[in-house]
């Protein structure tokens, strides 16, 4: 059996990175993807089944406080992510 459940600060984080981010400052899908990966992390995990349940589950302040938490973590793992590259 198979669920259908999704992780609200994975969408949260690729949406910030993929805007935040391009190609052309040398930032190819691997190191993406490394950035994600260490600022999920840092978050905690918020799961919902339909999307539309977050409408109901969640308010204004709740996203606001979200974004800020993603926005730190995604910059934190950017710098973390950049000073450890080469090594």
């Amino acid at each position: 059996m198979a669920f259908e459940i999704s992780n609200l600060y994975e969408q949260l984080v690729t949406e910030l990175i993929t805007t935040r981010y391009t190609e052309a400052e040398g930032l190819d899908q691997e190191v993406l993807e490394d950035i994600a990966c260490v600022a999920l992390n840092h978050l905690p995990a918020r799961y919902y089944h339909h999307r539309v349940d977050l409408v109901y589950y969640l308010d204004g302040e709740e996203r606001a406080k979200m974004a800020r938490q993603v926005d730190e973590a995604v910059g934190a793992a950017h710098q973390f992510v950049m000073e450890h590259r080469n090594r």
